[in-house]
């Protein structure tokens, strides 16, 4: 498993608007300044997260995004399914039931298992307020 560039810059945009978004909606324009990043690339990942309903947008000349819930709220595996797909290791685990037809015979299954789930066991574990607390600790630039 491999988070994509949209992956990573999604979470960006949620810890940027998590600390930006409290007493206004935050602009695509100042977030990307903030954390470098294209506009265009921001609108589209933003344009997910909006959908999904994980922020909310609001027009005008004060407009913006705000979270929808309390940081406290997201995990890092909600956003980043939401943003990439399956965070499984290979395909036969990403659906509700494994259906490959070399599951009973496959010495490898166990393995691929175990490794989706450590992940799952630290991407839900993990929240947007945990990133935002742990940017505060090592001193990082809003």
């Amino acid at each position: 498993m491999k988070i994509s560039t949209r992956g990573r810059y999604a979470l960006r945009l949620m810890i940027d608007i998590s600390l930006h978004g409290e007493n206004a909606p935050v602009r695509i324009k100042e977030i990307a300044r903030r954390q470098g990043i294209s506009e265009k690339y921001l609108e589209q990942i933003v344009s997910v997260l909006n959908k999904a309903d994980f922020v909310r947008s609001s027009r005008g000349p004060q407009g913006g995004y705000r979270l929808v819930k309390k940081p406290e709220d997201y995990t890092v595996g909600s956003i980043l399914t939401l943003i990439e797909g399956s965070l499984a290791p290979v395909a036969c685990l990403e659906g509700e039931t494994n259906d490959c037809q070399r599951r009973l015979q496959c010495p490898t299954l166990r393995l691929w298992e175990r490794i989706n789930e450590a992940v799952q066991g630290v991407v839900n574990s993990v929240t947007l307020a945990d990133l935002v607390a742990w940017q505060t600790e090592m001193g990082v630039p809003e």
